[in-house]
């Protein structure tokens, strides 16, 4: 049953996404927001009820309801893995900037990529040359990829196996949210926040990250340059600041032979009050040096496609797999 539901989901998220800005995203902040605002005074054991509330407790619920929908209904039950993997997954949330910037710069037209990079990430990309434009490019869409789908795939797997159908979908997405809500709310003019709040939440999802992380990376590596990518995993997944992004980023540079990592051009600054609303964290990118490999080229902005589709398919195919066992057995 896991397999129809990520497949059903995946149909219906590609054939109407979410649009930006949607009911579920703001609900979701005003959740966030109210959690902090009735549970946080500001003392470090406040900081774990917060984030326990914020994260865990949307989780519960939700296998809570899914245990009662299936005492009645198997078919209830699969329509509710598919409503909220709809909801968490978020493919074609970040693809668009992705495809309309490919699209720009097969038309040569550099100002118009330049622009919805700065849209996207909220950042200068005035004065970037155009191999570090097509860094950002390729490094935020595969840490997209990663957070929007196999994070979820993960989560979603795990703890519907154990019966409690969506809850892990729901689990991966909410610390994933919480862990930049509160890095933004810190970075923030006049929003002072428990800074413990933050380090938690930070600390929370590089644990609930940790297994996902190494297996995108172990699907990139298969699916790809696989003696390169475990190369480049052993040797430069220390170059980032984040272990769990750096893991992602490296295995993909070799899986794809191109040039990744490496400090900000001159006249990138990122206007860190905003790029929550980009989906990310500035800092998820930042590297103390650069892979081995082929400079950034318009032509990786197609195998970084073809890259995560083939895993996609990769991990779909175990899925089904997994499924036929079930049922056989």
């Amino acid at each position: 049953m896991n397999f129809f539901a990520v497949l059903l989901a995946l149909i219906c998220e590609q054939l109407k996404p979410l649009p930006h800005g949607n009911a579920v995203h703001e609900g979701v902040i005003s959740w966030v927001r109210w959690t902090g605002r009735n549970f946080d005074a500001g003392k470090e054991r406040h900081a774990l009820v917060v984030w326990g509330i914020t994260v865990l407790g949307p989780a519960l619920l939700a296998a809570a309801i899914y245990g009662l929908v299936r005492h009645f209904t198997v078919l209830g039950a699969l329509a509710l893995d598919v409503l909220v993997l709809y909801l968490t997954l978020g493919f074609r949330q970040f693809s668009h900037y992705f495809t309309d910037i490919r699209d720009a710069l097969e038309r040569a037209d550099e100002l118009e990529a330049r622009r919805l990079l700065a849209e996207w990430r909220h950042l200068d990309a005035s004065e970037l040359p155009r191999t570090e434009l097509l860094r950002h490019v390729i490094e935020h869409s595969l840490l997209a990829a990663h957070r929007h789908v196999f994070g979820v795939f993960f989560w979603f797997i795990v703890l519907s196996t154990v019966g409690l159908g969506p809850a892990g979908a729901i689990l991966y997405r909410m610390a994933e949210f919480a862990s930049r809500y509160w890095a933004f709310k810190s970075r923030t003019i006049d929003a002072p926040t428990n800074e413990r709040l933050m380090q938690i939440s930070r600390q929370f999802f590089g644990w609930v990250d940790y297994v996902p992380a190494r297996l995108t990376a172990t699907g990139f590596a298969i699916v790809g340059n696989f003696e390169e990518a475990v190369n480049g995993w052993r040797r430069d997944a220390g170059l980032w600041m984040h272990p769990n992004e750096g893991i992602i980023l490296a295995s993909a540079a070799g899986a794809l032979g191109v040039q990744l990592g490496g400090s900000a051009a001159p006249g990138v600054t990122p206007d860190r009050s905003k790029t929550f609303e980009a989906g990310g964290d500035m800092d998820a990118t930042r590297a103390e040096g650069s892979t081995p490999g082929m400079p950034p080229a318009l032509g990786h902005l197609q195998s970084v496609v073809g890259l995560v589709w083939r895993s996609v398919v990769l991990w779909m195919f175990l899925l089904a797999l997994l499924t036929l066992a079930n049922l056989l057995g």
